[in-house]
């Protein structure tokens, strides 16, 4: 093939440029002409060069030359990527050869790109460096990504950024104008932090590479065949080389999908809608001066293309709106046109994953057979991965997994969090539980000793913090808490240490944040860097780290409680991709790697608006007339490209279109190219075939359901006599007689609550120091109040407070309700003393009654116990709710009739026995009135039917077929009970279906 010119007639203006039906697999038709081109000489593929859009295509490309071949080895064309500004630089070996083979003249003295991460960095500073802009560091490192992201997209359209001075500031509101301020950021110190790095940007340094390339091929084409295939053009810089390319002697430009059946009306209508899916085509042929009829079809022997029809219908579906009531003149849809094309729409994002892996995994049954999913929506795509997993499926997503989402990225996330936070509860126990945690122990004794501390140390109120504060938490728990912790101490205290000063260097920080990561990864069998840096995730988090420790030299100093949401940050867009090739025929792909691959059962998924396509999100630095005047693409443009991927997909042999119509509960509005499709096939024989998703999402319900529903009854235990308590406070009596089961779980099973981690002081929290200090100035203070009775019943209140747990916002709602408080008490107390000859707090009594088993233990703590001539008064201070008259009559809320009770036996040391007896609740809500009480009537009555109740209710539980039910009376359960969850009181008290329905 050397020397000699692509096939295919010379194009007006000296063009070669060819086309690849969207219904013909791309890759595969490429290959299958190069090697129709080449015959039997195996070598002369080598002289080809072949430019693709990127590296993704150009692994496509490779494996599409390995299965043309039937497996066997190749020798293969020239493969590199005309343009990917993610990837390294552009490299063209042997790049301006002549046709001697010698080397040309191209200069490639251009200057190499900054480091992304670097880059990124230095846009952090610049911003952090505005006067007054009171940033922190890691919202200035989102801005300065966005920042980024403008920079690329100026560079990108090959655009001087002296024209944003030319944008008539006055004519603009006030914010746009405060924009264009800030964004001299980029017009003037950007340029010379470039010119002090002595680099460029990455974008910028593309385009010069490919106007170098284009002008060395055009001062001296090279001898042997140069193809540029799969690219529409939309970088103007990748443009002009294909330009160039077109017209060589031995170049040929192969596009994507080109329609060459669309009328004159309707080319030239997209011309000037740029969301049409030919759009990008269009303008990049009148760049070529090419006329799309003089574009000829790409040959491919034996490679068949999917029915004419498709690609008909698509291209009739998406008609530019000025065109749309062609619609009206166009011929019935052909059955064919819809044979092979089927829609699913799925109640939610879940049901439509489960139903995709099923389609993938029905693939499998035929050994032949190619699916992939093609979807933009990474949520979607992990779903579906995973639920692929069930059967011991590894898919390939080629979109990747964010690092941050990895277990790499989350460990070094959670460590710097974990010493951002002081060893704070939740940070602390989120690092340690996690799998690569060991602190050189075996993982399994680590994870078993991090439980032990949760439960011990870190549930409840939040100890002091760092290593010195989790020292003494753990002093009275046992030794073997004492050394985990001061293993911790061992290998956290440099990054603890750093983190505790104003101000360190963020290449400090850095090092010292992997050293302790590495040494908290460290297991009694390996060391931390080779548990932590395996795998694709480890190399891919060493690789950040090293870049950052790179970049984070000259990085101003920051304040170090920056640090984890900066690293956060900085880690967000980096994504790791799994090792290629998990499972040879099934796949998940992005639309940009589906542009040029096909499978047999192509599955778009996600078709809802905003996902695919995706929103045309406005650019936070311009309006739309900014970007007009300065010569900046809109948003639309993205929605063509957008468009044209999904026709290329659409065009395979089988195709699935599926969406969740509801997301989050919130309902969702099909992607505009799927409702243009149902318009155009409507309602009859074609439409109802296209909308027959067949058994799947039924067969998807049935993964996780049984054909027959069960009937959950609730919880009724009969554990032995032997076993059942003889002894309970008033309170649990309470929750006996409201939730049997309760007590049950509590004193037979003797399971009890945990407490939260990292708890916050409670409403019991607040109750417990009203008890506190009212008990205490009550003791203090017996007979008449003095004179200071409000200072004195402050200060005792103040120091309970210091036994509290320390909560500042607790205290600022807490400390005036307690004044208020305090004063009510006071005037209510200046009254009653008058009358009151002794005064009992926090008293301790008990009674035992006569029961079939044997003897019953009745106890109570009475929180007060005023002692009259005559009579007590039995007081219980409540800071929630009081029980209501109804409850007390009834003897659902028999803790104070029980006290009574008690105290009419002479249960209370030093409260007499048989006195008439006075119950009151005392409300101590704060607020204006501070608090009321609430007396009850009849008390020795109410108490002696509490004892006659109980003496009932211990006696039919002295039964052995007495079962603890949970819940007997719904109207009167309790509204919180520690063990409800274990009582399953949800799964069986909302009912369920008999079986079969």
């Amino acid at each position: 093939m050397t020397g000699a010119r692509m096939p295919g007639a010379r194009m007006t203006g000296g063009a070669n440029v060819f086309t690849i039906p969207a219904g013909m697999p791309f890759v595969d038709a490429l290959a299958a002409g190069l090697r129709h081109r080449v015959g039997d000489d195996a070598a002369a593929l080598t002289r080809v060069r072949v430019l693709l859009p990127n590296r993704r295509a150009c692994r496509a490309l490779a494996e599409a030359f390995l299965r043309h071949g039937g497996g066997r080895p190749l020798l293969l064309p020239r493969i590199s990527p005309i343009g990917d500004v993610d990837e390294d630089e552009l490299a063209f070996s042997g790049a301006g050869e002549n046709a001697g083979g010698e080397a040309g003249t191209l200069d490639m003295a251009i200057s190499p790109a900054v480091p992304d991460l670097r880059r990124l960095l230095l846009l952090t500073r610049l911003i952090l460096a505005i006067p007054g802009g009171r940033r922190s560091p890691d919202q200035a490192a989102r801005l300065a990504a966005e920042l980024a992201r403008f920079l690329d997209a100026v560079r990108i359209e090959g655009l001087d950024f002296a024209g944003l001075r030319d944008l008539a500031p006055d004519a603009l509101a006030e914010h746009w104008q405060m924009t264009l301020d800030f964004l001299s950021i980029v017009t003037d110190a950007w340029p010379m932090m470039l010119d002090a790095e002595g680099g460029l940007d990455a974008a910028e340094r593309r385009n010069r590479l490919l106007y170098a390339q284009a002008e060395a091929w055009t001062a001296d084409p090279p001898s042997t065949p140069v193809i540029a295939a799969g690219s529409t053009g939309t970088i103007p810089a990748s443009a002009h080389l294909i330009g160039v390319i077109s017209r060589l002697p031995h170049g040929a430009v192969v596009l994507p999908g080109l329609d060459q059946d669309a009328d004159d009306e309707t080319w030239a209508a997209l011309t000037e809608e740029p969301t049409h899916p030919q759009y990008g085509m269009a303008r990049l042929l009148a760049r070529l001066d090419v006329d799309r009829r003089q574009v000829v079809p790409w040959p491919a022997p034996g490679i068949a293309a999917t029915a004419p029809e498709r690609a008909s219908l698509i291209n009739r579906a998406l008609r530019p709106a000025a065109t749309v009531d062609g619609w009206r003149r166009d011929p019935p849809i052909a059955d064919a046109a819809v044979a092979g094309v089927s829609i699913l729409d799925a109640p939610g994002p879940d049901e439509e994953a489960r139903a995709i892996a099923l389609l993938m995994r029905s693939v499998l049954e035929d050994e032949e057979r190619r699916a992939a999913l093609v979807t933009p929506d990474r949520a979607l795509a992990r779903r579906v991965a995973a639920e692929l997993e069930r059967w011991g499926i590894a898919v390939d997503d080629s979109a990747g997994r964010p690092l941050a989402e990895t277990p790499q990225g989350a460990y070094l996330r959670l460590i710097a969090r974990m010493a951002g936070e002081a060893l704070a509860p939740v940070p602390l126990l989120a690092a340690l539980k996690h799998p690569l945690a060991a602190c050189s122990l075996p993982p399994q004794a680590f994870r078993a000793l991090v439980r032990r501390l949760e439960e011990r140390v870190l549930r409840g109120p939040r100890p002091e913090a760092g290593i010195t504060g989790l020292s003494r938490s753990v002093a009275d728990h046992g030794a073997d808490l004492v050394q985990l912790v001061d293993r911790l101490g061992a290998v956290l205290d440099p990054l603890l240490e750093m983190v505790e000063r104003p101000v360190a260097s963020l290449a400090d920080l850095v090092q010292a944040h992997v050293a302790a990561a590495e040494a908290v990864a460290a297991s009694d069998q390996q060391p931390g860097r080779d548990r932590l840096w395996a795998g694709d995730a480890g190399e891919a988090s060493a690789d950040f780290v090293a870049d950052l420790t790179d970049a984070a030299d000259d990085f101003e100093p920051l304040a170090p409680r920056h640090y984890p949401a900066l690293l956060d940050s900085l880690m967000a867009g980096r994504v790791v991709r799994p090792r290629y090739g998990r499972h040879p025929r099934l796949s998940i792909w992005g639309p940009l790697e589906a542009r040029l691959q096909r499978a047999d059962v192509m599955i778009l998924g996600g078709l809802n608006e905003e996902t695919w396509p995706p929103r045309a999100a406005a650019s936070p630095w311009m309006s739309r007339p900014m970007m007009q005047a300065f010569g900046l693409p809109l948003p639309e443009r993205r929605i063509g490209l957008s468009a044209h991927d999904f026709t290329q997909a659409f065009s395979a042999p089988e195709v699935w279109l599926t969406r969740a119509r509801r997301i989050e509960g919130a309902p969702t509005v099909e992607c505009r190219w799927l409702s243009r499709l149902r318009n155009i096939v409507g309602d009859g024989d074609a439409g109802r075939r296209l909308s027959a998703g067949g058994p799947w999402l039924d067969w998807q319900a049935r993964l996780d359901t049984r054909d027959a529903w069960i009937s959950i009854a609730p919880p009724a235990p009969t554990p032995p006599v032997s076993a059942r308590p003889r002894r309970l406070s008033v309170t649990q009596i309470e929750s006996w007689m409201r939730d049997p089961y309760a007590i049950y779980a509590r004193h037979i099973l003797t399971l009890k609550a945990l407490q939260p981690i990292d708890m916050d002081p409670t409403a019991a929290d607040l109750g417990t120091f009203m008890h506190l200090v009212l008990q205490r100035f009550i003791e203090a203070t017996p007979g008449a109040l003095p004179e200071d009775a409000e200072a004195r019943l402050t200060a005792i209140g103040e120091e309970a407070w210091r036994s509290m747990p320390p909560h500042a916002a607790v205290r600022a709602f807490w400390w005036p309700r307690f004044r208020q408080t305090a004063r009510w008490f006071l005037e209510v107390e200046r009254e009653r003393r008058a009358f009151i000859r002794s005064t009992l707090t926090e008293v301790s009594g008990s009674l035992v009654v006569d029961a079939p088993e044997g003897p019953f233990a009745l106890v109570a703590k009475a929180d007060r116990v005023d002692i009259l001539d005559g009579q007590i008064v039995i007081v219980d201070y409540k800071t929630g709710q009081l029980p209501s008259g109804k409850d007390i009559a009834a003897g659902f809320s028999p803790q104070l009739p029980l006290e009574a009770a008690i105290a009419r036996a002479g249960g209370f040391p030093g409260v007499p026995a048989g006195t008439d007896t006075g119950i009151e609740y005392w409300r101590l809500r704060g607020g204006a009135e501070g608090g009321t009480i609430k007396p009850v009537k009849n008390a020795d009555m109410l108490a002696e039917q509490a004892l006659a109740g109980l003496v009932n209710l211990v006696a039919r539980f002295d039964v052995a077929d007495t079962p603890y039910p949970a819940r007997p009376r719904p109207s009167a359960a309790p509204r919180f009970s520690d063990y409800e969850h274990l009582a399953r009181v949800k799964e069986w008290s909302a009912g369920g279906r008999e079986e079969g329905d």
